[in-house]
């Protein structure tokens, strides 16, 4: 298998907290929609998990879930819709 070039992107939180992920050159060249930097591809991936794990804890749950997570994916799919300016149901056909 050939060695891929791969970027680095350092994600960095307000309290100062980081880590890094390193991801094929490649791959973030794939999923770029036009000028697209390396960080706003791994935000957009990272904003699509989010919202697609959250949704996935509410709405394919087995039983009760509570009002704190029911808030969480509210924030989280209202912050996905102003990165993106679509809903998540809009982007992914998936809605119910």
């Amino acid at each position: 298998m050939a060695e891929t070039d791969v970027v680095t992107v350092t994600l960095e939180s307000e309290d100062g907290a980081t880590d890094e992920l390193a991801v094929p050159t490649d791959l973030l060249d794939m999923l770029a929609e036009g000028d697209e930097t390396a960080p706003e591809v791994v935000g957009d991936v990272a904003m699509f998990g989010f919202a697609q794990r959250i949704h996935g804890a509410v709405a394919h749950s087995e039983g009760e879930v509570d009002d704190e997570l029911e808030a969480v994916e509210e924030r989280t799919l209202d912050l996905f819709e102003q990165r993106f300016g679509r809903t998540f149901a809009e982007l992914t056909g998936h809605d119910h």
